[in-house]
């Protein structure tokens, strides 16, 4: 995503794949929280439990914030699946490939962010900016743990 968004417009349509990244994340940790299987169970199962809560306040956040700002948040699935650049789980992973998927999915979100916070600063909405600051540092920790947990 490019950093040089030149409008009021542009970022709202950035924050509006956020709320569909966040969105479909949302549905994706909700799936693997209630299939995860083996001897990480336990862990994963409370680990996407708590991921897909924090996920939910990120829509509601990014929504209300978009709102705020003159936007119109998308709401529904077929919208979140257009704008998000992430997909949704396949059915049938393991608990590896779960972590595996979700540190690929998390470190876009965390790239993009950054190009957000970015145009955010650029046409000096710093509340935004603020907001996604929090999201991004929230996120490159979710990177880094699931990395670790992964060995």
């Amino acid at each position: 995503m490019s950093t040089q968004l030149k409008s009021q417009t542009e970022l709202q349509a950035a924050l509006n794949r956020q709320t569909a990244n966040w969105s479909l994340l949302y549905v994706k940790l909700h799936h693997y929280h209630w299939y995860v299987s083996g001897s990480q169970f336990f862990t994963l199962h409370a680990k996407f439990e708590e991921l897909y809560n924090e996920a939910t306040g990120y829509v509601d956040a990014l929504a209300e914030r978009l709102l705020a700002i003159g936007g119109l948040p998308a709401s529904s699935m077929t919208q979140y699946l257009a704008l998000s650049e992430l997909q949704e789980a396949r059915g049938g992973e393991d608990a590896k490939a779960m972590v595996t998927e979700l540190v690929k999915d998390f470190t876009a979100v965390a790239e993009e962010l950054q190009g957000v916070i970015t145009a955010a600063e650029q046409l000096s909405d710093q509340p935004t900016a603020d907001l996604l600051i929090g999201i991004r540092s929230s996120v490159e920790k979710h990177v880094w743990m699931l990395n670790a947990f992964q060995g």
